[in-house]
């Protein structure tokens, strides 16, 4: 049987948590958030003169007693918060931890011990698994749902490469989760992935305005000009973006030296290369470079940009690195 996505004892403290979005709401059921539009919850907004036809429950005789002149109080419409998930699950996302199903690969040494007892388990507790791409990014996919329907807001989720493969049309309510969490576990890595193709087709797009959050590795052929075409359709669909950047410890700070042979994971392709520290350390230059692009880009427009280290516990990735960017209150 295989392993929960997410273990039991963290759910009680992720529906302590919910989404922390900076737009008043427009959905279309009653949900917790409070619309930008008039409506029936119990938190005042404003007066307005009384017409006939209004509640005249809603008639403020203090008001009238003052001033003579009939009003009526206005109250927010609370409604719900669409959510929608985004899995990168392209080939490049198999990678840290020694992949989802395969043999161990560019551990560091603390990865390769054992305490004896747990065999596939470092001394601090964690699976190797654990800090594969893919597995992180879907387990925080499942937190981050599983916060916003235990807080009434509608879910739907979407896996993609080149292309969208699968989606989970929106559910509602904390006994959809088992739903979610099988969507999420099913989704298995392969294919060249393409973001700016899968998610401008017209289905990956949200029907509604709300939020949408990204989880992938953002390696592009096209770098941020690829990932700005994407974004660009989600924003004047009305939505509000998290990009959540997951990479492990070894594409952050690799440790290998030597001549070797690197293989491009989706296409195949591999290059023979000198590996030495001076070659790392521009490895490490332009990765920092391309990650503050990003991050520049997102802050111009308003987006949520998380830069997400497997080699992380996925608690503390929750509750203090996403927690602490804001998107999560």
């Amino acid at each position: 049987m295989s392993e929960p996505l997410l273990p039991p004892s963290l759910l009680p403290r992720l529906e302590r948590l919910s989404i922390a979005s900076k737009r008043r709401v427009r959905g279309t059921m009653q949900g917790k958030r409070r619309s930008s539009r008039f409506g029936s919850s119990l938190e005042f907004a404003d007066y307005r003169e009384y017409a006939p036809g209004d509640d005249i429950r809603r008639f403020d005789w203090g008001v009238y007693s003052r001033t003579g002149r009939p009003f009526v109080r206005q109250y927010w419409d609370e409604q719900e918060l669409q959510v929608s998930l985004y899995v990168d699950a392209s080939a490049s996302m198999d990678f840290g931890g020694g992949g989802a199903s395969g043999p161990a690969d560019g551990l560091t040494s603390d990865d390769n011990k054992s305490d004896g007892n747990q065999p596939g388990r470092n001394p601090t507790g964690r699976n190797k698994a654990d800090r594969n791409k893919l597995i992180y990014a879907k387990r925080l996919a499942a937190s981050v749902g599983y916060m916003a329907l235990a807080s009434y807001d509608r879910v739907q989720a979407a896996v993609f490469d080149s292309e969208v493969d699968r989606q989970l049309p929106p559910v509602r309510g904390k006994a959809s989760a088992a739903r979610l969490f099988s969507f999420l576990q099913s989704a298995e890595p392969g294919g060249e992935g393409r973001l700016s193709q899968a998610l401008r087709q017209p289905k990956a797009l949200p029907k509604q305005p709300g939020m949408t959050w990204i989880f992938s590795d953002f390696w592009l052929d096209g770098g941020i000009d690829e990932l700005a075409e994407a974004l660009s359709y989600y924003l004047a669909a009305g939505q509000e973006i998290v990009l959540v950047h997951v990479l492990s410890p070894e594409e952050i700070s690799p440790a290998l030296s030597g001549d070797l042979r690197l293989v491009d994971s989706e296409l195949g392709t591999g290059k023979e290369i000198a590996l030495t520290g001076k070659v790392l350390e521009e490895y490490r230059r332009t990765l920092q470079a391309y990650q503050a692009d990003i991050a520049r880009f997102c802050s111009e427009r308003a987006i949520f940009y998380i830069q997400m280290n497997t080699g992380v516990p996925l608690e503390t990735g929750i509750f203090e690195t996403l927690r602490g960017a804001g998107v999560l209150g």
